[in-house]
């Protein structure tokens, strides 16, 4: 029998998949917390109704993997929204065999989403000053919004939640801290325009929210400092609906009174050495750095803008085995977030990080935003590029920290000059 033939035969051998024993179980794990009344996607997927209509689109997209935005395809990260190839190929063949319910008494109860913090009552809860306006049609907006400093003294933060305010528009958030009054002069009372960086020099972040985020809960014994005074910085990617919508974010900040056990350091490595010619499919920018010290690495935080179109990172161990810290083969600026693994990754003494971003800036690329193709350089704005990754490291020896520090800070000494992009996530 030919081949078609057997697959053909294996095809309709196969049980059926149906929505109630299938379908629905994936839909609750991977796609619900988007997809629910409230929630950031344009519609549910809650009941056998919402799903049947758009079997065709689930399989499409997820075939894809359009769906769910998870950009990394190396190593394991907490909290992946990517699905199994099991579950494309079940989503696929449900839609195939036109999309049945199957006994609908044993569908599995859908979540249940609350507007009530994930953690409990926060420690401190506060919000943006006033709602924005958020247009109907044009672009997407990038706007920061000035919560002046709503803690008096120092604080160490063990968790951050975030909550859209509308979630129809706000596509991410991420939250900086101000010590320097800057972003306070710019926000006039409907924030300020700060697409790429906040506009000024942050002191440490305190995380973000992305579509389907659980609540950002800092590493064992490494929690985060708030600093007493400080402006805290909401910076909001706004997309337009088609309708005129209002946001209010609100977060929410739970504190502890252990100090932090180890110093978590920022191992920050990327390019300015960015001068993209139109029409250029492959160009690709590096940089490296060896670690002086044994690290653990907790997570990953990569930045480009709209031309990227892969990133890489490895560590080559001293004996020459290479191990992958981040593979993004297709990079998409509207998802980007951070991410953690699964188990911190031990670099011994000696290893050498390196990686490598690649730019298409022909008009192949559909999400270029010169059209014609333009050259394009290094820069904050919607049309320039950024290369910046950082990775979240601390010294398997505690006493190693100054080490690690000093070899860092000659780092970005060398880099002054080309200036690496530090991105305030």
């Amino acid at each position: 029998m030919p081949f078609a033939g057997i697959f053909a035969a294996l095809f309709f051998a196969a049980p059926v998949p149906t929505f109630s024993y299938d379908v629905a179980p994936v839909l609750y794990h991977r796609c619900a917390s988007c997809h629910h009344a409230g929630g950031v996607a344009p519609f549910a997927l809650l009941s056998y109704d919402d799903a049947h209509k758009r079997a065709g689109l689930i399989a499409t997209v997820t075939t894809k993997r359009y769906m769910p935005p998870w950009l990394p395809s190396a190593p394991r990260f907490q909290h992946e929204l990517r699905l199994t190839d099991s579950e494309i190929a079940t989503l696929a063949a449900w839609a195939a065999r036109g999309a049945p319910e199957g006994d609908g008494r044993a569908t599995p109860p859908p979540p249940v989403f609350s507007d009530a913090w994930g953690l409990g009552k926060p420690d401190l809860e506060t919000e943006m000053p006033k709602p924005f306006e958020v247009p109907a049609d044009g672009p997407d907006l990038y706007q920061c919004f000035v919560i002046p400093a709503p803690a008096k003294e120092n604080h160490w933060v063990r968790a951050l939640d975030i909550r859209p305010g509308n979630a129809k528009v706000v596509h991410h958030v991420i939250l900086f801290q101000d010590t320097s009054r800057t972003a306070r002069k710019r926000d006039q009372g409907a924030g300020y325009p700060c697409f790429g960086t906040p506009g000024f020099l942050p002191a440490r972040g305190l995380g973000g929210w992305t579509p389907g985020a659980a609540p950002a809960q800092k590493p064992e014994g490494i929690p985060d400092l708030l600093h007493g005074q400080a402006d805290l910085v909401l910076q909001i990617h706004y997309h337009p609906i088609g309708k005129p919508e209002t946001d209010r974010t609100r977060l929410a900040l739970y504190f502890t009174s252990d100090a932090p056990k180890r110093r978590l350091m920022d191992v920050a490595l990327g390019s300015s050495h960015i001068d993209i010619p139109p029409g250029d499919r492959a160009y690709k920018v590096t940089d490296h750095f060896t670690v002086p010290v044994a690290v653990d690495i907790l997570g990953v935080i990569p930045h480009a803008h709209y031309i990227c179109k892969s990133m890489n990172a490895w560590a080559i161990l001293p004996d020459g085995t290479r191990r992958t810290l981040l593979t993004i083969p297709n990079w998409n600026f509207d998802w980007q977030q951070q991410y953690r693994y699964l188990t911190p990754v031990r670099l011994p003494e000696d290893t050498r990080i390196e990686i490598e971003f690649v730019y298409d800036n022909s008009a192949a690329n559909p999400r270029n935003p010169n059209h014609p193709p333009a050259r394009v350089t290094v820069g904050p704005g919607t049309t320039d590029e950024m290369a910046g990754l950082h990775l979240e490291a601390t010294p398997v020896d505690p006493t190693d920290a100054d080490e690690l520090s000093q070899a860092l800070w000659g780092k970005m000494m060398r880099s002054l000059g080309g200036g690496i992009y530090r991105p305030g996530r």
